[in-house]
């Protein structure tokens, strides 16, 4: 049961600057007046009856505080304190300061796959920690993975936004209409087509079953889009998207892989396994030999691949190199862009 305060948060928390807002309320630094702490304060406005359509639904914001009060993990977003009024409900959170991963992906344009390792080995063990619990996130996306702080080195993931979150009873069915099209993975999208946009999914008390419905619609995509910075299920339109995951449409443009260790490509094609028993779970993929693979493990991988090249003729290489460079030259200021331009034509 989720726990709420009835106190008056400014006699705890000192009201800052605002840091963000949105339909249902405002996101403010607070601090914390006993201890100086910083923390991130969300106010949300909450519907003063059943026929307004201004705020949230108390409900709403109940299930999302019973299922973060749950949930203690370092790559998870933290819940400190819930105070309640009439008017609105105030979540003081962890406050996050190194912006979303998505954006930094974005400046990046693509990063080593020793990047990629370490950001999706966090987001796994966030995910893995989460379906131990009997929880699905169920909107798991770039702009929902934050960084602790991107100056530091090796800044750690936080997993935000736990709106869509459920959590799972065994034998139940759970239905939904929300979710963003190019991470839902292939069973799941079958469903929506055939229901007209409702989500059906059944799991079992293993929790298994949402592993690796997460697994396919998440993992691959943001991992492709960390390798490469596109979706590699991307179209036109949401129905076109759909689509292309429904059908397991997607290939490794060399353009944009032929720097991708064999390993990378094959944890990624475990991944797009449509039979949902046979895909790898978060647990799996944390033991699968490209996330266990250290920075010199890669390297070693990258070099037997450029060896096995090669054989080939030197004539065929250097027209190779010259056509590689040329697509790297035509799509270098472009990537960044073309991103954002696709995923806001799914929004």
């Amino acid at each position: 049961m989720a726990l709420f305060k009835l106190d008056n948060v400014e006699d705890l928390y000192e009201i800052r600057e605002v840091l963000g807002s949105g339909h249902f309320g405002q996101v403010r630094e607070v601090c914390e007046r006993a201890t100086g702490t910083l923390w991130a304060g969300k106010f949300l406005k909450l519907r003063r009856g059943a026929g307004s359509r201004l705020g949230l639904e108390r409900a709403s914001v109940e299930k999302e505080v019973e299922i973060l009060q749950s949930l203690q993990h370092q790559n998870i977003m933290a819940l400190k304190d819930v105070f309640e009024s009439k008017a609105e409900v105030v979540l003081i959170v962890e406050l996050i300061r190194g912006g979303e991963l998505f954006d930094f992906i974005a400046e990046k344009e693509s990063l080593t796959e020793t990047d990629a390792i370490d950001f999706l080995k966090q987001i796994l063990e966030g995910v893995s920690y989460m379906h131990s619990k009997h929880i699905g996130h169920f909107d798991l996306k770039p702009e929902n993975i934050m960084l602790s702080d991107k100056q530091v080195h090796n800044p750690n993931i936080k997993i935000i936004d736990f709106g869509m979150a459920h959590c799972f009873l065994q034998g139940e069915e759970y239905k939904s209409m929300g979710g963003t099209p190019q991470y839902i993975g292939s069973v799941v999208s079958m469903e929506i087509s055939e229901s007209s946009g409702s989500l059906t999914i059944r799991v079992n008390n293993k929790c298994r079953e949402t592993g690796r419905e997460n697994g396919l619609g998440f993992s691959v995509t943001f991992h492709k889009k960390m390798l490469s910075g596109l979706s590699p299920f991307q179209g036109e339109t949401n129905e076109e998207t759909l689509k292309n995951i429904i059908d397991l449409k997607y290939e490794f443009e060399p353009r944009y892989f032929n720097q991708t260790s064999s390993m990378a490509k094959d944890f990624i094609q475990k991944l797009l396994v449509k039979e949902q028993s046979e895909r790898m779970t978060a647990e799996e993929c944390l033991v699968h030999p490209w996330i266990k693979m250290s920075y010199n493990m890669v390297s070693a991988c990258n070099r037997l691949c450029k060896l096995k090249l090669g054989c080939k003729s030197s004539a065929l290489e250097k027209q190779q190199l010259r056509d590689c460079e040329s697509d790297q030259e035509d799509t270098e200021t472009k990537t960044t862009s073309l991103l954002r331009r696709r995923l806001s034509n799914s929004s």
